[in-house]
């Protein structure tokens, strides 16, 4: 076991061979947090530690399939290993599937969904508290990513606007749930980003029922809000906070 460097604390990112997760666990450890990543892909993985430059020392990945109690277990339980302690949580991983009028999404997708960011977003949230709560000293901090549908959805969009709401339900329940264990619970609503591979902004389907291209936001201002969000003191918590380009449809979707 290695003690963390800098003193910024050790991170579990779920969801980090890639996007969000990916940009999210380098900022971390460009800050100083050492952090274990988690997905899938274990190839996906190794890209984000290769990116990490003199970073990679202090970054751990564990492929894991956050569906699986008991894989969601052992990541942990890595953590632990390596770095003695848990002391953030991003619960990035999730699902996508094609969107799809009600009456016309398969169950497989419903599933797929929820599955994934639903369940697995609970699963890892429930290990971390287990840590957390018996961890000296004791506490931490989970961040759930959301998504501004967790509010207001799109068309189409029934069952990734379901299990959104469920994240934000359960990060209330985390907030509260925490409170005697120093634990807190915030959640983070993604507006567009800019495609990372560089290519265009794909067009979306607006209230009305038309396609237009909407305006992003670069991937700096998600990992600036992020990191703020990781930064604050015990005493306080960033509950919830929602970052989207200031001209993006959202409130009303228009």
């Amino acid at each position: 076991m290695s003690a963390p460097e800098e003193g910024r604390g050790v991170a579990v990112v779920t969801g980090g061979g890639g996007g969000l997760g990916r940009a999210g666990a380098l900022a971390l450890v460009e800050a100083g947090w050492s952090v274990v990543i988690a997905g899938r892909r274990e190839e996906a993985l190794k890209e984000t530690i290769a990116l990490a430059g003199d970073g990679e020392r202090r970054l751990l990945a564990v492929p894991t399939d956050i569906r699986d109690p008991e894989r969601v277990a052992a990541l942990f339980a890595s953590a632990r290993e390596r770095f003695g302690r848990v002391d953030l949580l991003f619960n990035n991983a999730g699902a996508a599937v094609p969107r799809r009028p009600v009456a016309e999404i398969a169950f497989e997708d419903w599933t797929t969904i929820m599955d994934t960011t639903v369940t697995g977003t609970f699963l890892c949230a429930r290990e971390a508290f287990r840590v957390m709560r018996e961890q000296s000293p004791q506490g931490g901090r989970i961040i759930n990513n959301g998504a501004p549908s967790a509010h207001t959805p799109r068309p189409h969009t029934a069952a990734y606007t379901t299990a959104k709401h469920a994240v934000l339900g359960l990060t209330k329940a985390l907030s509260l749930d925490g409170r005697p264990y120093g634990i807190t619970c915030g959640q983070i609503d993604v507006g567009n980003v800019a495609p990372l591979d560089g290519g265009p902004q794909p067009p979306s389907m607006q209230a009305d029922g038309t396609m237009a291209v909407e305006t992003t936001i670069p991937v700096e201002r998600f990992v600036e809000t992020l990191l703020l969000m990781a930064s604050m003191p015990p005493d306080t918590n960033v509950q919830y906070v929602t970052v989207l380009p200031a001209s993006m449809p959202f409130v009303g979707r228009g």
